[in-house]
Formats: structure tokens, C-alpha cells, sequence
């Protein structure tokens, strides 16, 4: 098996659809395979599974979080290269697996490729094309995005895999950082594009800011107690940096701020079990590398 194409979702059945649909005029399943991990969903989203009987589903009743949810999916995929996408972002390269091969093939000690987001609801994928610059542009970087990624597996296998004790938003940083402590590179390559279908606005109106603001504040806190060796003054800036943008200027975030306080201080003890501080050269190392445009 070459590639595996693994994605969660939860109560999103029409966009897993589109999805789907796309993914199934890509692909040969002789070589490749689609593996599919419904977390929790009351959308009815198990009605796809005869709709698209060679998708091999994993269903649970009761909803673990998106990383938690990858770290069962992940091991049960059968390819030499994982590649993620989120429930409503699909590839706009029908040669996408090509694509992700020749970058992997390019970068000898690549663990990760980071694919482009092109976020937005479009008429067509060649209205989203039309959003980005033609031009090749690759670099050494230090994160990736769920939406859309490939790993290769003999790497992630050297990892933890994404971390159970995260739900959702933060989760790509935990695997970014045993990635690079293993040795390994993460390349962003602008040759693989994903249209991640999200419309800013509506987000905006549905209070999905609030939610990731305070998940990412506790989530954030504890990768830094997980990975870092002398995390405290790290927590402190961040929780100054988000008070300062955030918290005074908005009384929902301030609401949600110290909600998050109240969070990490009951799970921390929980998730000390899981502290494996990096050694500092890995941070250095981080801290030099390109961050992902957005």
C-alpha cells in the first residue's frame, strides 16, 4: 500500500461527503486507501458508510476529541505515506499522492510535508486556484496543519503519535516537536493544495473563536509543560500575551480566559504523567525554522 488518505469527523456528514466524492476520482484503491474515523457523530454520518463501502470506517459512539481520535486511526493505516485531512478539505491535485512522493523523494530526511491551505467556499477548485501564486515555493519549517499533511509512517511510528492529552487544536505541534527530536525535517511545499472549505464569517457568528481561543490557551500551556525543560516562564507570557489582545478587550474571551485558568489547573496533574521535556537544541532548532503562511 503506498498512500493512506486518514481523516476525523464529527456531525459533518456533508462535508465528509464532498470529500469523499472528490477522493474517489482521485484515487486507485488497488494502491491506496481511505480510512475514516467517526467520533461521536448524532448526524446521521454512518448512513456514508454504504454510500462509500470502500472506505474503511471506525466508528465511536461517544466522542474522544479529534487527536485522540487520530492516535487510534493512525496505526490501523496500511501505507508507506499518511496523509491527513480534515473532514471538509480536499486536495485540489488530482495527482496529489505524485506530488507528496516526489517532495518526500526531494528531502531524503523529511518526516512531515506541509501541504498549502487554501481556505474558502469557491464555485469551483479552479476559482481557488486562482487565489495562490503558480510559483514553486518549499521550505524547512517547523509546524503543519491538520487539514492537510502527509507523514510518512516508519516516522510516526517513532513518535508518540498525536497526543491524548489534547482534544483538538494544538495537537499538529505535539507530533511537530517528537518529529523534529527524532531527527527529522518537516517541509512546506506549496506543489500539494488542499481547499480547506471553511467560511470566516460564519465562524466568526457561530462563537468558534471563543472555543478556540480557550482551547488553544489550555492546549498551548500544556505542550509547553510537556516538552519544554523550564516551562513557567514560557505559561506566563502566553497567558500575558492573550490577556493583553484578548481577555481585557472582549468580556467573552475574558470569560473563557478564566475558565481556561480553572482548566489547566485541574487537568495539569493529569497530564504531567506525559511530561518528556526535549532536549534544548531542539528548541533552538525550532525556534529557527519558517512558520507556515497563512
Amino acid at each position: 500500500m503506498q498512500a493512506s488518505i486518514l481523516i476525523v469527523s464529527k456531525n459533518r456528514k456533508a462535508e465528509l461527503e464532498f470529500t469523499l466524492k472528490v477522493l474517489e476520482r482521485y484515487l486507485d484503491l488497488t494502491i491506496h486507501e481511505v480510512l475514516v474515523f467517526l467520533d461521536g457523530c448524532y448526524d446521521n454520518s454512518e448512513r456514508l458508510r454504504i454510500q462509500f463501502d470502500w472506505v474503511k470506517w471506525v466508528v465511536s459512539e461517544k466522542s474522544i476529541g479529534a487527536s485522540a481520535a487520530r492516535q487510534q486511526l493512525y496505526p490501523k493505516a496500511q501505507g508507506k505515506f499518511l496523509i491527513g485531512l480534515d473532514d471538509d478539505a480536499h486536495p485540489l491535485n488530482a495527482n496529489f499522492i505524485m506530488k507528496t512522493v516526489c517532495v518526500f523523494e526531494m528531502y531524503p530526511n523529511a518526516g512531515i510535508i506541509a501541504f498549502q491551505e487554501i481556505k474558502g467556499v469557491f464555485d469551483s477548485d479552479y476559482e481557488a486556484l486562482e487565489k495562490v501564486d503558480i510559483k514553486v515555493e518549499e521550505y524547512y519549517t517547523n509546524e503543519f496543519i491538520g487539514c492537510g499533511f502527509a507523514i510518512r509512517k516508519d516516522v510516526y511510528l517513532t513518535t508518540k503519535g498525536f497526543p491524548v492529552w489534547i482534544d483538538i487544536y494544538g495537537e499538529e505541534s505535539c507530533v511537530s516537536m517528537e518529529v523534529l527530536a527524532n531527527g527529522y525535517d518537516m517541509i512546506y511545499s506549496n506543489t500539494v493544495k488542499v481547499n480547506h472549505r471553511v467560511n470566516i464569517s460564519d465562524r466568526k457568528l457561530n462563537g468558534q473563536n471563543y472555543f478556540r481561543f480557550g482551547k488553544q490557551l489550555k492546549n498551548t500551556t500544556y505542550y509547553y509543560l510537556v516538552y519544554y525543560p523550564f516551562p513557567l516562564v514560557k505559561i506566563l507570557k502566553l497567558y500575558q500575551h492573550n490577556f493583553r489582545k484578548y481577555a481585557i478587550m472582549d468580556r467573552i474571551y475574558f470569560k473563557v480566559f478564566l475558565k481556561t485558568i480553572f482548566e489547566v489547573m485541574k487537568g495539569t496533574p493529569s497530564v504531567m504523567k506525559y511530561r518528556s521535556p526535549v532536549d534544548k537544541k531542539v528548541l533552538k532548532k525550532l525556534k529557527g525554522l519558517h512558520g507556515l503562511k497563512y
